[in-house]
């Protein structure tokens, strides 16, 4: 039996609104099949249900055609996508990290992306399959999550 080419997103604790636009934009662009928001991270709806401007001005509709669901805890989205062997990468500086560009996905993928200051926190880290990294040459240490997302996807899943 052949595994499905689901790719999913999780964000968690994102705090800008314009980034998970983007985000969802960039998702629409990869063929992503499903964003997690969890933690801090703003929904295309606000707590009324009504939608959110600036999430949908950056999105560009794509908060409307790609799925999405808000969890409060990162933890329990990759315990259950785990349980259901999805394969877990981290976009993350760290010890133990592999250039992106050696990531080969087994579908079905879920890429977390961290938190625009904190980035994916340790204890997040420990449940990864594999920690991947964007190698930085300047003086700046990381980037911003929107653009390591554009970045990651696209090399990541062979667009």
């Amino acid at each position: 039996m052949q595994k499905t080419r689901e790719v999913y997103i999780i964000l968690p604790d994102i705090r800008s609104a314009h980034n998970v636009g983007s985000v969802f934009r960039t998702a629409d662009a990869t063929g992503v099949s499903k964003i997690f928001l969890c933690g801090c991270t703003p929904t295309p709806l606000d707590h009324f249900g009504r939608p959110r401007k600036d999430i949908a001005k950056v999105a560009l509709g794509a908060e409307k055609t790609i799925e999405w669901e808000y969890v409060k805890s990162t933890a329990i989205v990759l315990r259950k996508l785990k349980k259901e062997g999805v394969q877990i990468v981290a976009i993350e500086q760290a010890d133990n990290s592999v250039d992106y560009k050696k990531v080969k996905p087994q579908f079905p993928v879920a890429i977390m992306f961290g938190n625009e200051v904190e980035g994916v926190s340790k204890k997040l880290l420990k449940q990864a399959d594999v920690i991947a990294e964007i190698p930085m040459k300047g003086e700046k240490e990381s980037l911003n999550i929107s653009v390591s997302a554009g970045i990651a996807l696209f090399r990541i899943l062979g667009i």
